[in-house]
């Protein structure tokens, strides 16, 4: 291993190793890929006390350290998240192998037959925040699409990092995969994330998980291709047509379900001429959230706080939500536009009609109809353990699992054509 305190030459070196355990990847049959996940969901469940408390000395320092309570929540593994953990690289393992399907063929006037054939995309490095559970969730999924995977957790999760990390290489090896096939940066510092983004050649693709910050810097610094999740400044508009009942259980959800996760509702939207918004927002309130409101919903509701223009912007990840009035649907539309990440909007109305028009306008990579945006999740689409939701419009967008993990190659078939 390269000199930890040297993190080009660690990374150079990390890369190299990885290269030559993706190439055994891309030609390993499915059915031995998927044997090794079983082995390593396997070996997970075996280390799972180990894991917990290992995770419980990151929580204390964590705390101590002054986390928010949306960071740690993100952060705590306990034995039922271990065993939902070791179930998503089970998972993994069971679904269809993306490598080496035929995307589309064709024959030319001549006779040469062309195809798009899916493959594996070589290195992936993964930078993430918080949650441990990434790590194994990343690995299923690049080494079920054969690609390598470089991960880089943040020093939060440290401990819980490098445990569950010790138990996928443990079963992935007994499986027959390389060990060099998932690898963990062994140091903390931030110099061997600036290593990573500047790995032009060793690393293929970069896949920023985190915080505002985080992504802005990948962004900004990466001479990698980056596949970027960005905030989840969520929407749930309420139509007038909205069925009451839905529309409770559908923004309770979509906020409170679990307020630290990107598939969050950060801004309700309510139509003006929904007859039933106050007691909407008192719904939302009594369910332990805090409200913040424009003008309008506060002379519907005067008891909650009044929302700034800071508000509008805010991944809160936490139990508050801003509501504005909105005068109809194109208002609700160019509210999204101007104020949301492109990630996950939803809208509640019986109307077909307006929600076909709702899907069509909203630019976001998910698009819901009565239904709660926490459904924005790899597994919910049933796609395995996810790798992010990408919110741009490049390679893969929406939840990021195998098929997002290939490229592709032209593979032609002649007999002998020449162009002369």
């Amino acid at each position: 291993m390269a000199d930890a305190e040297n993190p080009t030459e660690l990374i150079a070196e990390m890369g190299r190793r990885a290269r030559s355990a993706a190439l055994v990847l891309a030609s390993m049959p499915s059915a031995r890929k998927a044997a090794a996940l079983a082995s390593a969901a396997e070996s997970i469940r075996v280390a799972s006390a180990g894991i917990v408390a290992a995770n419980a000395e990151d929580m204390t320092r964590a705390a101590d350290a002054g986390l928010s309570g949306a960071l740690l929540d993100r952060l705590r593994l306990d034995e039922a998240r271990v065993a939902a953990m070791a179930d998503g690289v089970a998972a993994v393992a069971a679904l269809a192998d993306p490598v080496g399907q035929v995307i589309d063929a064709s024959e030319r006037p001549n006779g040469l037959k062309l195809s798009r054939v899916r493959v594996p995309i070589g290195v992936i490095g993964i930078i993430y925040e918080s949650r441990p559970n990434v790590t194994a969730d990343a690995a299923a999924l690049c080494v079920m699409a054969g690609n390598a995977a470089i991960l880089r957790g943040g020093s939060e999760a440290v401990r819980s990092n490098r445990a569950i990390h010790a138990a996928l290489v443990e079963g992935l090896k007994a499986g027959g995969v390389p060990v060099d096939a998932v690898q963990l940066v062994p140091t903390t510092d931030r110099a061997a994330v600036g290593a990573m983004l500047k790995a032009d050649g060793v690393i293929d693709l970069i896949i920023p998980r985190g915080g505002k910050s985080l992504v802005a810097r990948v962004q900004a610094e990466a001479r990698v291709p980056v596949l970027a999740h960005l905030d989840g400044i969520n929407h749930v508009y309420v139509h007038a047509s909205a069925d009451p009942a839905m529309a409770a259980a559908v923004v309770v959800d979509a906020k409170m379900r679990r307020t630290g996760v990107c598939g969050s509702m950060e801004t309700l939207l309510i139509d003006r001429d929904y007859a039933d918004a106050p007691a909407l927002i008192r719904g939302l309130a009594a369910a332990g959230c805090e409200v913040r409101g424009d003008a309008s919903t506060r002379a519907l509701v005067p008891e909650i706080a009044a929302a700034d223009a800071a508000d509008w912007d805010t991944e809160y990840l936490d139990a508050i939500a801003s509501v504005a009035i909105v005068d109809g649907l194109d208002a609700a539309v160019a509210h999204i536009a101007r104020h949301g990440s492109h990630h996950t909007d939803a809208i509640v109305v019986e109307d077909a009609g307006v929600a076909e028009r709702f899907l069509t306008a909203v630019d976001s990579a998910i698009v819901l109809w009565n239904a709660s945006t926490q459904f924005a999740d790899g597994g919910e689409f049933g796609l395995g353990a996810e790798i992010g939701i990408a919110t741009g419009r490049l390679h893969a967008r929406g939840p990021v699992a195998l098929e997002g993990l290939t490229t592709y190659k032209w593979i032609g078939r002649g007999t002998g054509q020449v162009r002369g």
